[in-house]
């Protein structure tokens, strides 16, 4: 077992795989991108590192496959608080159901689907080392909307 790969904090951040996401934006219609780099933004309209997405706006129907490190818990609070502004955000994370943010932000208070497997982000060749699940805050916004 490679434990170094595993266990290894190189980077905090993971493409999101294109036919993953090409599947939740046929259900969901995302608009924003609150967390992407240009050569890898999922949506027209996106924020990249340097306009700070967890300092502007959410608005429409948003992705967010935010960087795993020490502040994925801002980028979780954010979408929580958005979604109880009624709006409606999907998160793709590491499935870390023994996190302050799990509990704090997600159990019982977003829909919440395990991914089956490990995903292969960006042009990885292997698999992720952790499991991750897709959180659905919705605040009311309904096909109607």
């Amino acid at each position: 077992m490679n434990t170094e790969a595993m266990f290894s904090s190189k980077t905090d951040l993971w493409a999101t795989p294109k036919d993953f996401f090409d599947r939740l934006d046929a259900e969901f219609g995302f608009t924003l991108d609150a967390c992407a780099l240009p050569e890898n933004a999922k949506c027209k309209t996106y924020y990249t590192p340097e306009q700070d997405g967890l300092a502007q706006p959410w608005e429409g129907v948003v992705w967010c496959n935010p960087p795993y490190g020490r502040q994925i818990g801002q980028w979780v609070k954010k979408a929580h608080d958005t979604a109880a502004r009624g709006g409606l955000v999907v998160m793709l994370l590491p499935a870390r159901t023994d996190t302050k943010w799990f509990h704090d932000y997600i159990y019982q208070q977003a829909e919440i689907r395990f991914v089956k497997g490990r995903l292969k982000f960006g042009d990885s060749k292997n698999a992720a080392p952790f499991p991750s699940m897709v959180c659905v805050f919705n605040g009311g916004v309904t096909d109607e909307d």
